[in-house]
């Protein structure tokens, strides 16, 4: 296989990537002309609007541990199938059960294609040093998804329909569909004789499913009940009943995973330093990155008067930043390797909600919300490419699913447990900007207390360049 070819492939897995996340947030904006349309009440639009996320995040384990049993390309093709047909479901969806059982769908095959694409990335860039530099291009790909996903729902809303914010994750399916099962390597038989953990022969894995259906449960429950707190007292039963079931559900899963030949997730997988410190570093960035979305898109609409699709332009230029960023944090963590990258980074987010933590009511875009939001989004993208590769350090290729399936999921807990905190904060605050405020600051603290806890690990190296000092699963 030519070099261009390999890089072709890894341009059409990062696509791949950027669009399960751009599909988080493709209704983001519509949301309330669905709800008018279909005459929706909140709980019908909370549910729709976890329905994707919710299946997303609670298989994302099980969907890595298929891919390093079955080869990233066999799931992946399964996958991208799966999310297509959802992807044309929803945009023909008729009523409200329609689109959120559409929804729930494209979730699921979401967890099967993420950690296939980093199983599949894996086979196809078997080096580590290359595999490392992928990784620190990969680890922006995904906010700019998000980013993306706002943006593109505020343009199309205005100017077409929510219908056919569908068409772009149905296409790059079928791009991915034709292109990708051609062109990848099946890894599916020379994971079919990797070690169990802990065996000493080839005995081939067993899967765990007792694990799925508790981290399953475990994780859509306590998200969900995170999620209902944006609306609702944390004393109210929608919230705090799904929250407590959820977080006893994943404590048996720990337990559980403890005590089972084949864990669906290795204990000694996160008891890494390097995996954690970048576990930490995409879950406080995931949530950085919605809460500017979310507070931003609610204050330009509500205090400044902004329409959507200027909301979607007021964007851009955090977009933009994210993108040239995300090439220049390549080159710096294979220079300085990547839990200096994200040590920056996290001080350079912090600065950037420093910034925005300064907001009031007569805050201008120009002078008042532009320079924290830039500096957020450079800040944002350099964490995000050092977490990549920390979190994937050193994985053996029978382990890529799985190293894939956990850093996804720690992209999609952070949004969830960080932003309930931090609306939590805001909540405090009787004026709903001076609560925005409030979580801004929050966030600053957060992001140095972060950078500061990795630097009294010592900073553990990872990068495209140097050895890994993170011991394999």
């Amino acid at each position: 296989m030519t070099k261009t070819i390999t890089n072709l492939i890894i341009v059409v897995l990062a696509v791949v990537q950027a669009t399960l996340i751009f599909t988080i947030a493709l209704i983001t904006v519509p949301l309330p002309e669905i709800a008018q349309q279909f005459s929706l009440g909140a709980t019908e639009l909370l549910l729709l609007q976890v329905a994707y996320g919710l299946p997303f995040s609670g298989l994302l384990l099980f969907g890595g541990r298929l891919a390093d049993r079955f080869g990233g390309r066999r799931l992946l093709t399964i996958g991208l199938l799966l999310f297509a047909a959802a992807s044309l479901g929803a945009a023909l969806a008729p009523g409200y059960t329609a689109l959120t059982a559409m929804r729930f769908a494209q979730g699921v095959a979401g967890a099967l294609v993420a950690p296939a694409a980093i199983a599949a990335l894996r086979s196809l860039v078997p080096g580590e040093a290359e595999f490392g530099r992928a990784m620190a291009t990969w680890g922006g790909v995904s906010v700019l998804g998000a980013i993306a996903g706002f943006v593109a729902s505020g343009v199309v809303t205005t100017w077409l329909s929510w219908r056919w914010m569908f068409a772009v994750p149905l296409a790059v399916a079928a791009v991915g569909l034709v292109a990708l099962p051609r062109l990848l390597p099946d890894t599916a038989a020379a994971h079919a004789g990797a070690p169990a953990p802990g065996a000493g022969g080839a005995r081939r894995p067993r899967l765990d499913l007792g694990g799925a259906v508790l981290a399953l449960l475990g994780i859509s429950l306590a998200s969900y009940g995170l999620t209902a707190s944006n609306g609702h007292a944390w004393g109210a039963t929608t919230v705090w009943l799904p929250l407590a079931i959820g977080v006893a559900l994943l404590l048996c899963f720990l337990l559980v995973e403890r005590r089972v030949a084949d864990p669906l997730l290795p204990p000694a997988f996160l008891a890494q330093p390097c995996r954690a410190v970048g576990l930490a570093g995409m879950m406080a960035a995931a949530a950085g990155s919605l809460l500017l979305e979310y507070v931003l898109s609610l204050y330009l609409q509500d205090v400044h008067g902004w329409t959507g699709l200027g909301v979607a332009g007021g964007f851009l230029p955090f977009a933009v930043v994210l993108l040239a960023a995300n090439v220049l944090a390549a080159r710096l963590v294979g220079r300085f390797g990547a839990a200096r990258t994200m040590t920056g980074g996290l001080l350079l987010s912090g600065a950037g909600m420093g910034l925005l933590a300064a907001i009031g009511r007569e805050t201008g875009y120009l002078a008042g919300i532009l320079p924290g939001s830039v500096l957020l989004a450079g800040g944002l993208s350099l964490v995000f490419s050092g977490a990549a590769v920390l979190s994937t350090a050193n994985v053996p290729p029978h382990q890529a699913g799985l190293a894939g399936g956990v850093m996804n999921t720690a992209m999609e807990l952070g949004p969830t447990v960080g932003f309930a905190l931090l609306m939590t904060v805001a909540a405090t605050q009787a004026e709903a900007v001076r609560g925005y405020a409030w979580a801004f600051g929050a966030a600053a603290l957060a992001y140095l207390a972060i950078a500061l806890v990795v630097l009294a690990l010592g900073q553990p190296r990872a990068s495209s360049h140097r050895k890994v000092e993170c011991r394999r699963a």
